[in-house]
């Protein structure tokens, strides 16, 4: 299974994410701790919102393993950003290409998934035949996980998607409807549907399996003042008045500070933004 961690809140240095905690997101692609597949070292990408510049992110994709990339290890250190997302793949649907690689972008939205759908060759040209041309036109790769996107930007057409119950009717509802078509077109089976998207202001991370007698794969977040090098090592700094200026949400802890990470409840969307106001939804 793919790797991810989202990040939104107060400006942060990549690297502080990406790189030196010490189950960062680049030592997850060489030995991943909380999956049954190790090394996730098929491509990897970093997408990121500069506000003053655009509401449209920023994307750098590559299909060298993230631990062996120079240019991701000099830019990390050098770019500042208030919401980004950033996954290392280990490939299933589709090949080692760059379109196949996450996060995906449409506009100011941006997404990245762990899991998988269902029988997805057999009902890949089902979920197509629901898109408009332009939403059809716009997939590039071959992965469930972009389809999965279009879909979500296919059925948020008409949606005033400018407040969390919306937000969140739509992810069920893509749920869902990949649940029928799975059901009319494939054969029995689980979609683990952990999945991040943002507008750059607010976050929806999802942790679902469509059968609930199974367990979704793992997702944690952590919130608190700052995440960063502290007395020697990086962790989720909390002030004594409890403010809140950050928030991770990622599929493996980022360090060995257990009491600072919180699963994501079993088959729920957990809803953030920069104010770092923070619910949860029943999918």
């Amino acid at each position: 299974m793919c790797r991810l961690a989202a990040y939104v809140g107060e400006e942060v240095l990549l690297s502080n994410i990406l790189i030196h905690p010490i189950n960062s997101l680049v030592n997850q692609s060489m030995n991943a701790r909380e999956s049954e597949i190790r090394t996730n070292g098929d491509g990897f990408g970093v997408g990121w919102y500069n506000p003053e510049i655009s509401t449209d992110p920023a994307l750098f994709t590559s299909i060298s393993p993230a631990w062996n990339d120079r240019n991701l290890l000099s830019l990390a250190d050098k770019i500042k950003s208030p919401c980004f997302f950033a996954h290392v793949r280990a490939a299933s649907e589709g090949g080692v290409t760059q379109y196949n690689c996450h996060p995906f972008v449409y506009g100011n939205w941006m997404m990245m998934h762990n899991g998988g759908i269902n029988d997805f060759v057999r009902v890949k040209r089902h979920i197509r035949h629901l898109l408009d041309d332009d939403v059809y036109n716009w997939i590039k790769g071959e992965t469930d996980s972009e389809h999965l996107f279009a879909l979500f930007i296919q059925m948020g057409k008409d949606r005033d998607l400018t407040t969390y119950n919306a937000v969140a009717n739509l992810v069920s509802d893509v749920f869902k409807q990949l649940d029928e078509i799975i059901s009319e077109f494939g054969t029995p089976g689980n979609s683990y549907l952990n999945i991040c998207v943002t507008d750059g202001e607010r976050i929806f991370a999802s942790r679902y399996c469509s059968d609930r007698r199974f367990r979704p794969e793992s997702m944690h977040y952590s919130a608190g003042s700052s995440f960063g090098l502290y007395k020697g090592r990086y962790r989720m700094r909390q002030q004594k008045r409890g403010h809140k200026r950050c928030m991770l949400i990622t599929s493996e802890k980022l360090t060995n500070f257990s009491t600072q990470w919180h699963r994501i409840p079993r088959h729920h969307l957990l809803m953030t933004n920069r104010r770092l106001d923070i619910d949860f939804r029943a999918l």
